[in-house]
This record gives structure tokens, sequence and C-alpha cells, in this order.
């Protein structure tokens, strides 16, 4: 048992241990960087070459919604990831991951904006107060504005750590909110898998 123990201990030690150099972490944001636009450039590229399937609105709806929720979750993740493997450094790669959420999340509110209700805000205000879903998921997205608005090292400053911080915990409530809005979505087809698995990672997560 000792032995193991000191096994254990050695590899949780080497593990975090790992701190990668200036270069080194400049490779790796921009690999992260690329590939949290993956999902864009293939949604690009589907709508280029007709691969939308008969419903393109829907598609890119439940893509850009989905891919909102993935990043919200890892964003969320990367506290208890750093806690567990001791990688500070992982924090620094915190606020590129909310941002890409923020982006998806636009992208999201510009479809239904844009192809549902052609920028008509009237009508787009009556279906936000109509469906109590749609609701739920507005309120998500204007409260992610200000967490966007104030991700710069400039407004740390201006805000204050602790200002700072207490306005991003915003994101603690937010990640509900989306996934209940994901959950209704999904009620009309009592398909719930996925909501329960977004739930689960976010409850992790706290």
């Amino acid at each position: 048992m000792n032995a193991k123990a000191g096994i254990s201990s050695h590899v949780l030690g080497n593990v975090g241990m790992f701190n990668p150099a200036p270069k080194q972490f400049a490779l790796l944001k921009a690999a992260l960087f690329a590939a949290a636009l993956l999902p864009f450039a293939r949604l690009v590229l589907f709508t280029f070459t007709d691969r939308l399937g008969a419903n393109p609105i829907e598609f890119i709806t439940r893509n850009t919604g989905d891919w909102t929720l993935y990043f919200l979750c890892i964003t969320l993740a990367v506290t208890p990831l750093r806690r567990l493997s001791k990688w500070n450094w992982l924090l620094k790669l915190r606020r590129m991951i909310g941002l890409f959420a923020f982006f998806y999340a636009t992208l999201h509110f510009t479809t239904f904006l844009w192809f549902d209700h052609f920028f008509d805000l009237q009508e787009m205000w009556k279906d936000v107060v109509k469906r109590p879903f749609i609701t739920v998921g507005f309120i998500a997205f204007i409260l992610l504005i200000p967490l966007a608005a104030t991700s710069t090292n400039g407004m740390v400053r201006r805000l204050g750590g602790r200002r700072w911080q207490w306005l991003h915990r915003a994101i603690y409530i937010i990640a509900p909110l989306g996934i209940l809005h994901f959950w209704w979505m999904k009620a009309g087809k009592h398909n719930f898998s996925q909501p329960i698995l977004f739930g689960t990672i976010v409850r992790s997560c706290y």
C-alpha cells in the first residue's frame, strides 16, 4: 500500500509540475483558439456547400446553441480541473474559452433575430415574452454580455479584482439558465439525455 501511495504521489507530483514555457503556452493557446473556431468553420463550409439539411435555420440554431453550452461547460470545468491538476496556467485560458461561449451564443441569438424575425425587434420581443424557453435563453444571453464586455485586462483594473470576480460569478447563473433553455426546447420531443448530461457536468463544477 505504501509503495502504491508513493507511486501515485509521484505521478500526481509530475502532473502538477507541468508548466509550459511562454513559447509553449503561446502555441497551446493558438491551438486552442484554432480548435474553438472549427465548429464555426464547419458551419460556414456546410452553408456554402448546401449541406445544412432540409431545415438550414434549425441546423444553425441547434449547432450554435450546442456549442454555446459546450464552451460554457468547459469554462466552468477549468477551475476544478486546475485544482485537481495544480495547473494554474489553465486559468489563463479560461477567459478565451468564455469568450468563445459568448461568440457562439451571439451566433445563436443572431440566427433567432435574423432568420426567425428578420430584425423585427417588436416581433422578437413578443416571441421572447410568449415562449418561456426563449425567455430563459434571452436572459442568459443578456447576462453574458457584461461578462464579455469586461473580459479585458483593462476592465479588470477598472473594476478591481473583487468586483470583477463578483461580476463573473454570474457564469454560475448563466449556465443553468442555458441548460433550462435547452431542456424546454427538448421537452417537446421528450429527449432529455443531452440536457441531463450538460446539467451533470455543470453541477459537478460547483
